[in-house]
């Protein structure tokens, strides 16, 4: 599976990469892996403050419906709008075009306190 070292992880299988204080966030390899085929994202966050690990949307696979955790504290700013007619590119890409969300972090040293890829690899091996 892949983890790119230059991005974080959550325990709840979220990724997550830092540009000043604006966040990009997706869901892992290892968690669109296990939820199979994507179908349907939905996050009715857009322009809420919400605290780390607070839900922002789900994601429905062929087979289920997982909640989507928020890494850290901040402001949703964007959804991918792309993922409206193509959810599958979580599946295709989920570190790329299968982007979730953009934030405005609250606090950004919060997301150094967050696993490394080499740290995250071994929590799903």
């Amino acid at each position: 599976m892949n983890f790119p070292a230059e991005l974080r992880y959550t325990k709840d299988h979220e990724w997550i990469s830092l540009e000043g204080n604006v966040a990009t966030i997706g869901i892992t390899d290892f968690a669109q892996r296990e939820l199979g085929d994507i179908v349907y994202v939905d996050v009715d966050s857009v322009g809420k403050s919400l605290e780390a690990e607070a839900v922002f949307g789900t994601v429905e696979a062929v087979k289920t419906v997982s909640d989507l955790f928020l890494p850290v504290a901040g402001k949703i700013l964007e959804v991918n709008a792309g993922l409206n007619d193509q959810p599958e590119l979580v599946n295709t890409d989920p570190y790329g075009q299968g982007w979730l969300i953009k934030m405005e972090v609250a606090n950004t040293a919060d997301v150094e306190a967050l696993m490394t890829a080499e740290a995250y690899s071994a929590s799903v091996s």
